[in-house]
């Protein structure tokens, strides 16, 4: 996998520091018991959840140029959604804990 675009801007500032986080994505996009595109679809979910819109943009281009649909982008954005949600749901049941 290429060297994401942030962890190349690194090099010239802090070598040492480039070097752990170049050695972090090779180890995080390594071959595994997750094949790649999996592993992408994990990240395009983290990065929707926390409003990266260009990794957003960046990984689904990346994944359907790996032949992952855009019913399978979709999907992956819908459950994100839906995850992201319920967090909020859950956490707001908090304001109906009165103090007495």
């Amino acid at each position: 996998m290429e060297l994401l675009p942030f962890i190349a801007a690194i090099k010239d500032r802090d070598e040492k520091f480039f070097e752990l986080m170049k050695g972090l994505q090779e180890l995080v996009f390594a071959e595994s018991s997750l094949d790649i595109k999996t592993k992408l679809m994990i990240s395009l979910a983290v990065d929707a959840a926390e409003g990266a819109d260009r990794g957003v943009e960046s990984i689904s281009n990346t994944l359907r140029g790996m032949g992952v649909s855009e019913e399978q982008i979709a999907e992956v954005l819908r459950i994100t959604y839906f995850a992201k949600a319920n967090s909020i749901l859950a956490t707001s049941m908090a304001a109906g804990n009165r103090v007495r």
